[in-house]
């Protein structure tokens, strides 16, 4: 019997030891291969095809140096966690570029060399309440340039990978990416014009921070020709382009050259004389691209601005409904340029019609609610009441900002068209002919523009606040305008990958049961709501019609109200009530399946997972036990 159970104990024992031997020889079997699976939802540890295009193109090594203060009780919890998430980043980059990319990691202790490095780098050092600095950044360098990420937050966690493959595809590039600005307005500042009263005005912020990272130039309104060595032409407010010069654009486009056009119906800050107004003053300008449009399947709202009851401005009378203060519901989280803006202001925006071509396809960035309607001009300044007076909503999100893509094709088929400015004067023939050969008629690759339907959410008082500080001029960002602006103008000043880089999928999910009942209970708020609006002008319109009829009148002349007027106002006031009480319920009915929800999630997450786990590991022993006892039992008959 004794024998036995030596023999079954080892048996176990060999048993046991054998699948260590296993377990380490596929561990190192697989790290040998670097076999690796990820099997997380959004593929959080999977890098974008984009960003292994980028690293395929390195001709040099790329050194990144991870600073981070590890094991200082400086830093918090959270950001311990986020920061091994973003190590585990960082070997995937280096795990993908077949060794281009090197990742040297820093623990910068106090007066240490590792913190003297971090300045050096321009890594910043984070202050905790207590007074302790902490680093989490890291530096990108190739060759001799460098760029750096000062403090990485779980704020960007979605745009980890982006910024990483960023820094390392400006760091690469021999020189700095060249910018047209080509616009209406005094984007780039304006000197002192006595001739047309003009008074110098100081450059546009966004131009003030685009210099900063680009070579920018100023190009005509009245262009020709877009030089070759420009990137990204940036046109804000083509008003009165001409047909020579959006057929300049047109070839640039198909030369490969990248466009981000803001366009607006009403724009606010550029007042124009009002031609139609016999009094004079002056009218908000228009502008237009409207042959390339046409060519490419977008057409905005001429004539008319979207005003958007669920992203107005202000409350009450001061409720300004083309005012649209965008928040993340409006913006594409999935696009690493609007992923993290937070909010946009669009004052009296156009909103686009799409019919695409065959060959280009459309991505939204910022869009509109379905609770929104396209509004005259007239009342686009309109505030309170009168702006929502005959509110109609589309029932349609529209797209205030779109990036097409695709081989596009020319909008000017014949060619060249004719300069305006030369009506009777002798054809060169040795230019058009010069002219016909270089024309282009489709793009040789796939290519990108960006249209935006709104040119105020750039200008310094809807962007900034101005401030002066100890003598220096500081712009504070008011929202969001000038990062999706710099945004764009990055993604397509960058290698052509950084277009389809996706924006990672966060790490940490979040219960989007709950906020699709939030999301249920608020259509079924809006619905009562609606209902009780639509019963007031029901019962204003009856009220009308009866007083029309109504033959009773006081000594004043005033209209008495009837018994049956009386009766319906009884009426219209017991069921406001009944809708409040049913509004009251809908609230209370919502938090109470909110907090159930939350409960049974805890619970779940905290007690029912290892209680499982546990009841799994007391069968299982209780299986081998009872086979062990039969083995037993049967070795004892056996003897």
């Amino acid at each position: 019997m004794k024998n036995k159970n030596l023999e079954t104990l080892i048996y176990s024992a060999g048993g046991i030891v054998a699948l260590a031997v296993i377990l380490i020889a596929a561990n190192f079997l697989f790290s040998a291969f670097n076999a690796r699976i990820d099997l997380t939802d959004g593929r959080v540890y999977t890098l974008s095809e984009g960003t292994r295009s980028i690293l395929g193109k390195l001709e040099a090594p790329v050194k990144i140096r991870f600073y981070y203060s590890q094991g200082s009780a400086a830093v918090p919890p959270g950001l311990k966690t986020f920061a091994s998430r973003v190590e585990d980043v960082l070997n995937e980059f280096k795990s993908a570029s077949g060794g281009k990319v090197i990742i040297e990691k820093f623990n910068p202790e106090p007066d240490s060399d590792a913190e003297e490095s971090a300045a050096l780098d321009n890594v910043e050092g984070q202050m905790t309440n207590t007074g302790e600095k902490f680093y989490l950044g890291l530096s990108v360098s190739f060759l001799d340039q460098k760029s750096a990420i000062p403090v990485l937050t779980p704020d960007r966690e979605r745009l980890l990978e982006y910024d990483i493959v960023r820094s390392i595809s400006q760091v690469a590039q021999a020189k700095k990416p060249v910018i047209g600005i080509m616009s209406n307005l005094p984007v780039l500042g304006r000197s002192l014009d006595p001739v047309k009263k003009q008074q110098p005005t100081e450059p546009w912020v966004l131009a003030s921070e685009l210099k900063r990272i680009f070579d920018v130039r100023k190009v005509e309104l009245n262009a020709t020709k877009i030089d070759d060595d420009i990137k990204v032409l940036l046109v804000i407010h083509p008003r009165d382009i001409l047909e020579p010069t959006e057929y300049a654009i047109d070839q640039f486009v198909l030369r490969g050259g990248k466009v981000i056009a803001f366009v607006d119906s009403y724009a606010y800050f550029d007042q124009q004389p009002d031609m139609q107004n016999p009094f004079g003053g002056s009218a908000a300008g228009n502008s237009n691209l409207p042959t390339l449009f046409k060519a490419w399947g977008v057409e905005p709202s001429q004539g008319k601005v979207v005003a958007d009851l669920t992203f107005a401005s202000g409350e009450g009378p001061r409720l300004l409904p083309t005012l649209l203060s965008l928040n993340t519901e409006a913006l594409n989280l999935d696009d690493v340029v609007t992923s993290q803006v937070g909010t946009l202001l669009m004052p009296f925006a156009a909103s686009f019609q799409v019919k695409l071509p065959e060959g280009l396809k459309q991505t939204t960035l910022v869009h509109t609610s379905k609770n929104s309607m396209l509004a005259d001009l007239i009342i686009a300044t309109l505030s309170g009441e009168p702006s929502t007076r005959g509110f109609q909503p589309s029932g349609k999100e529209e797209p205030l900002a779109m990036r097409l893509t695709g081989k596009f094709k020319t909008a000017f088929p014949n060619g060249k068209p004719a300069d305006p400015f030369a009506r009777g004067k002798p054809v060169d023939a040795a230019q058009f002919e010069a002219d016909r050969k270089a024309h282009l008629r489709e793009s040789a690759a796939e290519n990108t523009v960006v249209v935006v339907g709104d040119v105020d959410m750039l200008t310094d008082g809807a962007a900034v606040d101005i401030q002066e500080m100890f003598g220096q001029r500081v712009a504070v960002p008011r929202n969001g305008n000038l990062a999706f602006a710099q945004g764009l103008v990055e993604q397509l000043a960058g290698d052509s990958a950084l277009i389809n880089l996706r924006s990672r999928a966060a790490f940490s999910r979040p219960l989007t049961v709950i906020k699709q009942m939030e999301a249920r209970a608020q259509e079924a708020y809006l619905g009562k709501i609606k209902g009780l609006e639509d019963t007031l002008n029901q019962t204003t319109e009856k009220l009308q019609a009866l007083q029309k009829g109504g033959k009773s009148a006081s000594a004043s002349g005033g209209a008495i109200l009837t018994a049956e007027q009386q009766a319906e106002l009884e009426n219209f006031r017991k069921k406001s009530i009944e809708t409040r009480k049913e509004l009251k319920e809908v609230r209370k009915n919502l938090r109470e399946d909110t907090e159930a929800l939350q409960m049974r999630t805890k619970i779940i997450n905290i007690a029912l997972v290892p209680l499982l786990v546990a009841l799994l590991g007391i069968g299982l022993a209780i299986v081998k036990r009872r086979k062990a006892n039969l083995r037993i039992k049967s070795g004892a008959r056996t003897s």
